[in-house]
């Protein structure tokens, strides 16, 4: 009869307070004296004496199949044992069973473990102050909303590996100008600033190469950008990047990550709602948490703001700016996208600051206009209250507008449209609906929506007078005024009263 480990040991404990084999084997629960005395004379635990099984007890069901299977996988290592033992099940139907999927996956699993070579995690060894790594990670799963309207974003996050203390600023896409609003922010939290800045490959810090680069640093056919490399030189940073395909050198940014998803999304649970008032009252929410995580990171990021330099005296700014010449048709091309501007400054050139959430266009040293920054290429925002006097002066042009979708600022506006168009001629319904739109420029955007909402609502035909009619604010009846008349001998008998009283 065989023991266990723990069996043996309690019968070796048994004898040596003097009982007898039989009172040992009673005591390790073992029926037989004989096992007492064969372990008595072996000397050994059964671990030890266990030698590994080279024979199998039972025929091997997948003899036949298995060198095809090694074959594919092979081939493909990421096939999974699953879909290979079903592909196995439909080429040979009635040979496997359901109840040897579990037998198949543990062979996979031991083929796999003999011969395929995966890659190691290599532990890095840190120096504090080294470097700074930064990484655009997306929170739009989160499901924040500002004022009920979802929020597509991605929070621009920076990372000291040595103590993993953190900061990140949201942003609307991975660009120079959300990189630039990023460390910005982490150095002037940080009120220090390490030796590098390391980023991955992202078209914000670098670009391809069209010819073959000598330089070590560029022989991936990828450089940095100029802008890039000027932000650094400002702060007096180091550029460093991750080689091609190798997310992984950023591993601690990347690993934190995962952490501050699961930090913000407890948080928001606590919070009890999602929904935020504003844009900046959503990253005051981040910055607090940001904050809380790096209270248990003070004493390593204390021995990093040791060895770091101080920030230079002068900040950098957080937007790039270039220079455009407004067109004809009032519009001035930022970034391979169209925007609209006062018709005041066609033919004029205007500076335009680019940040990542806005731009802004100034003239000489006036601010014009501030604008939404639109996301992507060929792209277009056309604000209808600098072009609805061009268009009143010629309505024809609106109906075949290249941008004319950007004139109905909400969906009742171009339902309004579509019925004028149901009771008028074309130009005479253009011409309704831009007396309209200029209503809106003139008042309220929102009051005109509210009148139009109504009258679509009825069945009788309106216009651009019928609007205006409801936009007219009710007439409030004065009450009459009485003119009394001044007694002066009150005022006397006033200042006597008070002499008396003195």
């Amino acid at each position: 009869m065989t023991a266990t480990d723990a069996q043996v040991r309690t019968i070796m404990r048994e004898r040596r307070k003097g009982r007898t084999q039989e009172q040992a084997a009673a005591s390790a629960n073992l029926r037989s004296r004989k096992t007492v005395r064969k372990y008595e004379r072996l000397g050994q635990l059964p671990s030890v004496l266990q030698e590994p099984r080279s024979y199998r007890t039972r025929a091997d069901p997948f003899a036949a199949d298995w060198p095809q299977v090694e074959t594919m996988l092979a081939d493909a290592p990421t096939l999974e044992a699953k879909a290979l033992f079903e592909w196995l099940g439909d080429q040979h139907p009635g040979r496997y069973q359901e109840g040897q999927l579990r037998t198949f996956q543990r062979r996979v699993e031991t083929w796999r473990a003999l011969h395929l070579d995966q890659v190691a995690v290599l532990e890095q060894f840190h120096r504090p102050g080294e470097v700074l790594q930064t990484d655009g990670v997306w929170l739009t799963a989160l499901g924040v909303t500002i004022q009920g309207q979802p929020l597509k974003h991605l929070l621009i996050h920076s990372v000291l590996p040595y103590s993993n203390w953190e900061w990140g600023r949201i942003a609307q896409s991975e660009s120079l100008a959300a990189l630039r609003l990023g460390l910005h922010s982490t150095l002037l939290e940080l009120r220090h600033k390490p030796q590098a800045h390391q980023t991955d490959n992202s078209t914000a810090a670098t670009h391809q190469l069209h010819e073959a680069a000598t330089d070590p640093l560029t022989a991936a056919g990828r450089g940095y950008n100029e802008e890039y490399l000027q932000l650094l030189a400002h702060y007096g940073l180091e550029p460093r990047t991750t080689h091609l395909h190798s997310p992984q050198e950023d591993g601690d940014v990347e690993s934190l990550h995962g952490g501050l998803k699961r930090a913000l999304e407890q948080h928001l649970l606590l919070r009890g709602s999602r929904d935020f008032a504003s844009l900046v009252d959503y990253e005051a929410f981040l910055q607090q948490v940001m904050r809380r995580r790096n209270q248990a990171r003070q004493q390593r990021l204390a021995a990093e703001l040791a060895v770091m330099a101080p920030l230079p005296a002068t900040m950098g700014v957080t937007y790039s700016q270039v220079r455009a010449r407004v067109s004809r048709g009032s519009l001035i091309r930022v970034q391979q996208n169209c925007y609209s501007v006062p018709t005041s400054l066609i033919g004029q050139r205007v500076t335009v600051r680019i940040y990542e959430w806005h731009l802004e266009v100034w003239y000489h040293a006036h601010l014009v206009e501030r604008l939404s920054r639109l996301v992507g290429t060929e792209r277009h925002r056309i604000n209808y209250r600098h072009v609805i006097d061009s268009l009143l002066r010629k309505p024809g042009g609106f109906r075949d507008y290249r941008y004319r979708d950007d004139l109905f600022p909400t969906l009742v506006f171009r339902q309004a449209w579509e019925r004028l168009n149901q009771w008028h001629a074309p130009r005479k319904a253009d011409l309704i609906y831009l007396r309209i739109l200029k209503l809106a420029a003139r008042t309220l955007e929102a009051d005109v929506a509210c009148a139009l909402e109504l009258l679509l609502a009825s069945a009788e035909r309106w216009d651009d007078t019928t609007v205006e009619q409801l936009l007219e604010p009710a007439t409030i009846a004065v009450p009459p005024l009485r003119c009394g008349v001044v007694q002066l001998a009150q005022y006397d008998q006033l200042l006597r009263e008070v002499r008396r009283d003195a």
